[in-house]
């Protein structure tokens, strides 16, 4: 459906839901659909989640919005539980993954130009990434498309090749890298894992070369690896990480993490938000936190990942040529296919199961962190019922 009043940015729809519950989605008219697409990746605990309302009506009965004039404690509990998860010791709150993303090539530079060497203010990303939609973000995005028509972009990024250990021994020789910004999973860009090779390789350059080390965590972050963080399966060792998404389990925030040396860069003034970090969206993300670090939490995670993945590898087994690779880690996983990603998507809408495009012909999956196993088997089910409807054909 195409509105009158809100800009043509995204792709029509036919749905409109009016509520949720858990990994469910419904329609005015009662129909229901299984969610695996989790608001992409934003719904962590599912929709609705008894804790997560409670929560959020408590702190609206109360108090909203202050602004970062005063103290806010919800933040100071919220920062304060995020760095004795992480490797971090300060936080700085942002409104969406985008605004972390650009936050965290701020300290990256600003941290670089108060240790003398402002000359060092170039950002390494890597093929494939997605980091966001602002002028700065598509510039270090490497997809041609989103930028187009949006120039002149800001300088200061440069792209290594993906798994790519001769590019990126090339691109970090030169003296003026501040940072590399990668995601333990490429999420948009199809769901593709890096390799412990180039892991371990960019924290030995990294090391060497005394540039500091961005983990992008807005999709990969808040448990959908099946760790709290998603360096946490990885070599690396970052010095900031940019997280969102899946933190609020739905209300909008995002947060640019760092160690202590590295945020000791940025003074008053270097960088603000008017509603980063307000009372009602700490909150909610003190709500996430306390679902996610109930005791067996991750345990019970992992084997429903376990099931999710034992269950992916027999679809491919079964249905070669309609599954060509299984992709991604935990609960961001893709299928590459051989038919076209949008139509096979929309066949599995029409039986009521929601997935997500992604780069190189991928459909992701994203369910809620809380999803049962008996929704995995429905979900792998339509699957399957499609990958047979087209062996057919």
């Amino acid at each position: 459906m195409n509105s009158d009043y809100i800009m043509n940015t995204y792709s029509p729809s036919d749905l409109t839901f009016e509520s949720g519950e858990g990994s469910w989605l419904f329609e005015k008219n009662g129909e229901k659909y299984l969610d695996f697409a989790s608001g992409i990746a934003v719904n962590s605990v599912g929709h609705c989640h008894p804790h997560l309302v409670a929560e959020i009506q408590r702190q609206a009965s109360k108090l909203i919005h202050t602004s970062n004039l005063y103290n806010i404690s919800q933040q100071e509990r919220l920062a304060k539980r995020l760095c004795n998860l992480s490797f971090t010791g300060s936080v700085f709150f942002a409104n969406s993954g985008a605004e972390a993303n650009e936050g965290a090539v701020k300290v990256a530079r600003r941290y670089m130009y108060e240790s003398g060497k402002p000359e060092r203010n170039v950002i390494l990303c890597i093929e494939g990434c997605f980091h966001g939609r602002t002028l700065s973000m598509l510039s270090a995005t490497s997809k041609v498309e989103n930028r187009l028509g949006f120039g002149p972009l800001p300088d200061g990024f440069r792209h290594v090749g993906f798994n790519d250990i001769e590019s990126l021994e090339s691109h970090c020789s030169s003296d003026d890298i501040a940072a590399i910004m990668i995601e333990p999973v490429l999420g948009e860009g199809g769901a593709k894992s890096v390799s412990k090779k180039f892991f371990l390789k960019v924290q030995e350059l990294a090391v060497k070369n005394k540039f500091l080390i961005i983990s992008d965590e807005v999709q990969t972050g808040i448990g959908r690896l099946g760790t709290l963080f998603g360096y946490q399966n990885t070599e690396l060792k970052p010095d900031i990480m940019a997280i969102a998404k899946g933190l609020g389990g739905g209300v909008p925030i995002g947060a640019i993490l760092a160690t202590k040396n590295v945020s000791s860069a940025m003074k008053p003034g270097s960088h603000g938000s008017t509603f980063g970090g307000n009372p009602l969206v700490t909150a909610s993300a003190n709500a996430v936190l306390d679902i996610l670090t109930e005791k067996f939490f991750f345990k019970k995670l992992n084997e429903k990942i376990d099931f999710l993945t034992l269950k992916l590898n027999e679809l491919k087994k079964d249905f070669p040529n309609f599954v060509l690779e299984i992709r991604g880690q935990g609960f961001l996983r893709g299928i590459k296919l051989k038919d076209p990603v949008n139509d096979v998507q929309n066949e599995l809408k029409k039986n009521k199961v929601l997935f997500v495009p992604a780069a190189e012909n991928v459909l992701r999956l994203l369910p809620p962190l809380t999803v049962k196993k008996e929704e995995i088997e429905l979900a792998i089910e339509a699957l399957r019922k499609e990958a047979n409807r087209r062996s057919i054909l």
